[in-house]
């Protein structure tokens, strides 16, 4: 929620982004940039796909909100977040909270949920360079956090997983690694492999989806338990894995109210003083000054 006295960051767009790595879609993005962003200093981000909903001001997520308190509070790094929404070709409807999260209506199914290297390369080679070109961020892969919801929790997965080199820190709320095209595979893709320089929160619940169709189970269609082999795989294999398993339902009511919980593990290596004489990191922090 906004707290009284904390500076509000700003929502920039809607931009739009040709995608070649999807030859005829086009993907709407936001900007958020935070109220102490200073263009001579290099920024953190976090890219959150869906972006309508973790950008909706009524809605579980409100992400800019959170950000905005832990920045000032200096429990995360200054950073920008950019909401990205899934593929649609120009005569698809824009999801947004008004008209859905775009599935069966974009392609969103697609990209989202297919554990191959097409959207990554949407993320890398098709906004990161945008996002270069306007504002100053840290080229350092430490600095840059990706996340989602269900099945852009399985995309923000696969572009670390894909593209350690690009992005290392992953926020998963009730993701979909389960098989809407084959994203049950993770686990075992992450005992098979040499270890990755990734760190991931994954956040599910217990009554999320459990496979049950006409009283026959799949488990390749249960989100809880495919949430949990792949913790238990990036647990075996010496992965920086946190957890949290609640009682909800695929949704994100209990996501959003532990978002500022994941972001400040995820980004909890950012650069501390404690010199007692250090006033300016002793203090809340304020917008650059104006020059």
């Amino acid at each position: 929620m906004p707290q009284e006295g904390v500076p509000k960051g700003e929502i920039r767009g809607p931009y739009t982004l040709p995608s070649n790595a999807y030859p005829g879609t086009q993907h709407t993005y936001w900007v958020y940039v935070p109220a102490q962003y200073d263009p001579a200093v290099p920024a953190s981000l976090m890219v959150f796909q869906d972006g309508q909903a973790f950008k909706d001001e009524n809605g579980d997520l409100r992400a800019q909100n959170v950000m905005d308190n832990l920045i000032y509070r200096r429990e995360i790094p200054v950073m920008l977040g950019v909401f990205i929404n899934p593929g649609r070709r120009p005569d698809q409807v824009e999801p947004s909270p008004q008209t859905g999260w775009g599935d069966g209506t974009t392609n969103r199914g697609i990209e989202y949920n297919t554990p191959d290297d097409k959207y990554p390369r949407v993320i890398t080679e098709e906004l990161m360079p945008a996002l270069y070109k306007d504002y100053n961020i840290s080229k350092d892969p430490e600095q840059h956090g990706i996340g989602g919801s269900s099945s852009g929790a399985i995309a923000a997965f696969a572009v670390a997983w894909e593209r350690p080199n690009h992005f290392r820190k992953v926020l998963s709320n009730v993701g979909s690694f389960t098989n809407i095209q084959g994203g049950y595979v993770y686990p075992e893709r992450v005992l098979a492999s040499e270890k990755k320089p990734i760190r991931v929160f994954l956040c599910d619940g217990r009554n999320d989806n459990r496979g049950l169709r006409a009283g026959v189970y799949d488990e390749k269609r249960d989100w809880f338990y495919q949430n949990v082999r792949l913790m238990k795989a990036l647990t075996q294999k010496g992965y920086d894995v946190n957890y949290s398993w609640s009682m909800n339902l695929h949704g994100q009511k209990f996501g959003g109210m532990i978002l500022p919980e994941m972001m400040r593990w995820l980004w909890r290596d950012g650069p501390v003083s404690t010199d007692v004489n250090d006033m300016v990191e002793r203090s809340f922090r304020q917008p650059p000054a104006k020059k």
